[in-house]
């Protein structure tokens, strides 16, 4: 940095300090640019907390919107482009409906109907992908570039004029210390900054016909998720009732009772009782258990090994590509932690991640 601009960090510095701490009164900014800079900061407030809120909307679960998130930033880092999508509930529901109908028999009434409806789910769960589509494209996407431009640059705009009103605002109380040419190219940097500023919060503000045509894109996507699915379901529906009036025409089978198998009886029992031909080995209860070897606990295995490991607390069944499956009690060997809700790790020869919570660390991560 030169010195002209060290002096100026430090002129902003102290005018800063004096603010602050001495109670130093600066230069007031009029009541049009404040009511502007009231209506752009609401304004950029609401894009950014609906945006947050419509994502919030389409995948509403946090669990797996923070799966999502890991297991596309790990696609990233390994150079994979195809990114997994978001799991719906209507297609986990559909897939379960299907596999368990297809074990009890498509030919039976129940099986049948859970085939139908988990094929129907799954329907429903592209619909929900198709809505998720369209709303990124036509609503959150436009949104997205006003906060990544527009806000932006009024961040950028208002921080340069504190700046530079800082920097005027000192030279000023020091006037005639400082050079009159200096204080004037201050002040002049000073209402630059205050027009940039002003130029765009206006351009924000007058952008909010584009912003109610955005809002009526997202309208219309909904409206057209819900009359698929009232198509999807209506359908359904329909099998239903089929599927209920054959069941009920239907004769019911009568359970025919099995013979009960007779007992063989010794013709000449020993102390006059019979025994089954099939009976149980008897054993005595006065004969020592068996003893079990010494094992090591788990906290005498961490004294003997600093190794960061954790402890399974629950069965974990991976259900995407790069995870790590194990079973309660199994101990794994921590290699990183992703973030707050995963942790990478190795078992039996494999390695992968798993959520946080399915295990209890035995032997924590160096910091």
């Amino acid at each position: 940095m030169s010195v002209a601009g060290l002096k100026k960090q430090f002129y902003k510095a102290s005018q800063m300090v004096s603010e602050k701490v001495g109670g130093a009164e600066g230069t007031k900014l009029d009541e049009d640019f404040k009511d502007l800079e009231r209506k752009a900061d609401v304004t950029s407030k609401a894009i950014v907390d609906v945006l947050a809120r419509t994502s919030e909307y389409l995948q509403p679960n946090p669990a797996s919107r923070a799966k999502l998130s890991m297991l596309n930033t790990m696609s990233k880092i390994r150079g994979q482009v195809k990114s997994t999508g978001y799991p719906q509930a209507e297609g986990v529901l559909g897939e379960c409906m299907v596999r368990y109908g297809r074990e009890m028999g498509e030919d039976t009434n129940f099986g049948g109907a859970l085939v139908e409806m988990g094929e129907s789910m799954k329907r429903l769960a592209e619909v929900k992908d198709s809505l998720d589509i369209d709303v990124k494209q036509n609503f959150i996407d436009p949104f997205q570039t006003i906060v990544d431009k527009d806000l932006r640059d009024i961040q950028q705009q208002l921080k340069k004029l504190e700046g530079r009103r800082l920097d005027y605002d000192y030279k000023k109380k020091r006037q005639g210390k400082i050079p009159d040419e200096e204080l004037r190219t201050s002040l002049e940097k000073f209402h630059e900054s205050k027009e940039a500023a002003e130029i765009s919060m206006h351009n924000l503000l007058e952008t909010d016909v584009e912003q109610v045509s955005q809002l009526s894109a997202l309208v219309e996507s909904q409206l057209q998720y819900h009359r698929q699915a009232v198509q999807v379901l209506e359908e359904l529906s329909e099998g239903m009732k089929q599927r209920l009036n054959n069941a009920q025409s239907q004769p019911q089978r009568k359970r025919m009772p099995k013979p009960v198998p007779s007992f063989d009886y010794d013709p000449e029992p020993s102390n006059g009782s019979y025994s089954p031909t099939n009976a149980p080995p008897s054993y005595s209860s006065s004969a020592p258990a068996p003893s079990l070897p010494n094992r090591p606990s788990l906290r005498q295995k961490r004294h003997s090994n600093d190794q960061p490991c954790c402890k399974a607390l629950y069965d974990f069944e991976p259900e995407n590509e790069g995870e790590l499956g194990f079973n309660e009690g199994d101990v794994i060997t921590l290699t990183n932690q992703i973030d707050e809700n995963w942790y990478e790790g190795s078992l039996r020869g494999q390695q992968g991640f798993f959520p946080c919570n399915y295990v209890e660390v035995v032997v924590p991560l160096p910091r």
